[in-house]
């Protein structure tokens, strides 16, 4: 049996991607184990409530969750190497792994004893252990589930080690035996930009079968009598496409529910407070996050999701993130800005998808007047929605491109 070990360095309740990855490869009769990370006591807990009904292993080889004098000053220690890591790129421009994230020379540590068959790297800190131990001989992978080095907020953008990262990226997508990443958009974006074979395509896309699990509840709706707009993030604030949304409600010309899901930013309420109109504060609700099981549910019971990605940088233009394919498979219309990739979907998603330019809330309330207004036409687009998710969009259609790339990747 063939054994594969997924280089994260983060908690697994926050990657589906990993989750869904490691889960086919178990099934097809690989020994998977990710390697991550504790820096959350509450999700950490998470954590073990997802790996008990799983196939793979998940080893969290660093815990900044205070649960000891031993972690306690371990978690100093790593905590300490970060911080002079970030000072010393803000202080003399000096670009080092302390940057990628905590625990590093852990996760390198572990990653060496377990000498599998295939590392695949996931994350920032994945990239730079990949590339130690590819010059060690061992067999790399990597998944681009970003663009790691044109990623985020100029202003983010700012602070991070963006050098560091595009040479890990060059040479782990030339050298290595299997490349993915989520967007068609974003495999020939690679390959041009770096000289590489094309990434595997492996969007970002759930079971079909996690339907079978809709509790078919209604928790977040106060009045079904009213159309809902979903929106969802981990995070809930500026920069995610939320300014288009909230700008549009006083172009629209019907009532509906707006619910958002996520952890609010500092500042968030006051900053919501500014953009919405008085006439629509009764009817906008803010959700806490809920465990990934229970996620599909809670988009299923809205009518609109919305996923309005920002083009700030290349790679939110060209991915396709987790948010517009949970909406599919819930079954719900999708209004969505018009980033490289989002077009992709669009392109075969039958008319469950409609588009707006970014930036554009006239255009947008078009979109969202065209179904709130139109009962019957919002359902037609919803019975789209679920025929793409099943014929096109679904974690089964993924699963056998990776399990392919990867059986040719450990020979």
């Amino acid at each position: 049996m063939a054994s594969i070990c997924i280089l994260t360095g983060n908690h697994l309740c926050h990657n589906p991607r990993v989750i869904k990855e490691a889960g086919a490869l178990s099934d097809a009769g690989f020994k998977v184990e990710v390697l991550g990370g504790w820096l959350n006591t509450e999700l950490a807990e998470r954590d073990l409530e997802l790996i008990e009904s799983r196939k793979f292993t998940f080893t969290p080889v660093f815990k900044l969750v205070n649960r000891g004098q031993e972690e306690s000053f371990a978690g100093y220690w790593m905590r300490a190497q970060r911080w002079f890591g970030i000072r010393m790129h803000r202080w003399l421009r000096w670009e080092n792994p302390g940057q990628l994230g905590y625990g590093i020379q852990k996760l390198e540590a572990a990653a060496r004893t377990r000498r599998a068959d295939l590392y695949i790297a996931h994350s920032e800190p994945g990239l730079w252990v990949a590339k130690r131990l590819r010059r060690l001989g061992f067999r790399i992978a990597v998944d681009m589930e970003d663009w790691f080095s044109e990623d985020l907020l100029p202003e983010a953008r700012r602070q991070r080690p963006l050098k560091l990262l595009r040479r890990l990226e060059q040479d782990l997508l030339r050298t290595s035996v299997h490349t993915s990443c989520t967007s068609q958009a974003m495999s020939e974006a690679l390959a041009q930009e770096f000289g590489c074979r094309p990434p595997t395509v492996i969007s970002n896309a759930f079971a079909w079968a996690e339907r079978r699990n809709l509790d078919g509840t209604f928790k977040d709706r106060r009045d079904r009598k009213l159309p809902s707009i979903h929106w969802y993030s981990q995070t809930l604030g500026q920069g995610r496409g939320l300014e288009d949304l909230l700008g549009v409600l006083v172009h629209l010309n019907h009532r509906a529910e707006i619910h958002l899901r996520g952890k609010p930013a500092n500042g968030f309420e006051n900053w919501l407070k500014t953009h919405v109109p008085d006439t629509w504060r009764e009817r906008i609700f803010i959700h806490d996050l809920v465990p990934n099981h229970e996620l599909l549910s809670r988009i299923a019971e809205h009518d609109i999701g919305f996923a309005g990605e920002m083009k700030y940088c290349r790679s939110r233009d060209l991915t396709v993130t987790n948010k517009i394919l949970h909406y599919l498979l819930g079954g719900l219309a999708v209004v969505a800005s018009d980033t490289v990739g989002q077009r992709e979907v669009e392109g075969q998603a039958d008319g469950a998808v409609l588009l707006y330019p970014s930036g554009n809330p006239q255009l947008l309330a078009e979109r969202l007047n065209e179904l709130l207004g139109k009962p019957d036409r919002l359902a037609a687009v919803k019975a789209s929605a679920l025929r793409a998710a099943e014929q096109t969009f679904c974690w089964e259609r993924m699963i056998p491109r990776l399990v392919e790339s990867v059986q040719r990747a450990v020979g």
